[in-house]
């Protein structure tokens, strides 16, 4: 028997991303995909990229009681004004892709959903709250360290992700005017994931007190993140690569790689690459994911995977392009 899921917010780009995901998910029937604003509206008038594969259109109305698991794919605030607004039945399984359910003091009964730290705890589990692009492909470059206590001081992260992480709605920074052949960076120190990425690193080491120095930058590329990163280490970088080679032993999406990654062996993947080298007193490490996979909706789906007992690569075992 299929596993029934619904999805809210269903015309942004990690919707499309998770809709083309669950269509080719062997253990999934999607009952409904839901959009206040697309309501009738075939699926493929908002998903170009589903053309011929699905004839779905997005539903104005739906049954929680028909369903096992629910996708949120809401603007932020919505999705914890949906929980508010709704009769949730106990049984129904949630994935918010939302930023309102992440941290501590608003999580209620949500799980933070990175399955690189928490894989046990969202096994069994109801309500999953899912990581933010940026905060994923850095904490996943910070974990080994945290979880040794090997954190001594300041960090500094330059991380340069795609157009589509500004989503769907047009805006003069995602115009492709503007952001073609140019960089920009935004939100210097004070990106709103740098709270949940705070939040992780003292759940591993209580007792770090330097700054996350975080620059984020608009890149002139529609999707992807590159993050690099460094603090002071006296790890030797034998001793670092095999610390994050043995964090990551079992994780079934994050590989520690010899040389330096490009951006192009993730995008389209639900990888994260990392890279670690020492240059003096100094741990460099370099992180990259596509932002709307790993960072968003192929997360959500190892996470639903994990949710229902299922191998945690099941629908998605992506490919990169070679070009």
């Amino acid at each position: 028997m299929k596993i029934k899921i619904g999805i809210i917010g269903g015309a942004g780009y990690t919707a499309g991303e998770l809709i083309r995901l669950l269509m080719n998910h062997p253990a999934v029937e999607i009952v409904f995909i839901h959009s206040g604003s697309n309501a009738g509206n075939r699926i493929t008038d908002i998903h170009g990229g589903l053309a011929g594969e699905t004839d779905v259109r997005f539903s104005d109305g739906y049954s929680l009681a028909g369903i096992d698991a629910l996708f949120l794919c809401s603007a932020h605030g919505e999705s914890r004004r949906f929980m508010e607004e709704q009769d949730i039945p106990n049984a129904l399984k949630i994935i918010d892709l939302s930023m309102d359910y992440r941290h501590k003091e608003t999580a209620e009964a949500f799980v933070y959903g990175l399955p690189e730290l928490n894989k046990a705890t969202i096994a069994g589990a109801s309500r999953i709250a899912n990581p933010g692009c940026f905060a994923t492909a850095i904490q996943l470059a910070l974990l080994p360290l945290a979880a040794e206590k090997l954190l001594k001081d300041e960090i500094h992260v330059h991380a340069v992700t795609g157009s589509t992480g500004a989503g769907v709605k047009p805006g003069a920074t995602s115009h492709f005017s503007w952001r073609d052949n140019n960089l920009s960076v935004y939100k210097a120190f004070e990106h709103q994931h740098l709270k949940e990425i705070k939040e992780t690193i003292l759940g591993l080491q209580s007792g770090f007190d330097r700054d996350i120095n975080f620059i984020p930058v608009r890149g002139d590329f529609p999707r992807g993140i590159f993050a690099d990163i460094y603090t002071c280490s006296d790890l030797p970088e034998k001793e670092a690569v095999e610390l994050y080679r043995d964090y990551y032993s079992d994780a079934a999406f994050t590989h520690v790689y010899d040389n330096n990654p490009d951006l192009k062996q993730v995008v389209n993947t639900n990888k994260c690459i990392l890279h670690i080298e020492k240059h003096g007193n100094k741990l460099f490490i370099v992180s990259v994911i596509d932002n709307l996979l790993k960072g968003a909706s192929g997360q959500a789906l190892q996470n639903f995977n994990l949710l229902f007992g299922l191998e945690e690569k099941t629908g998605l075992q992506l490919k990169a392009s070679a070009f």
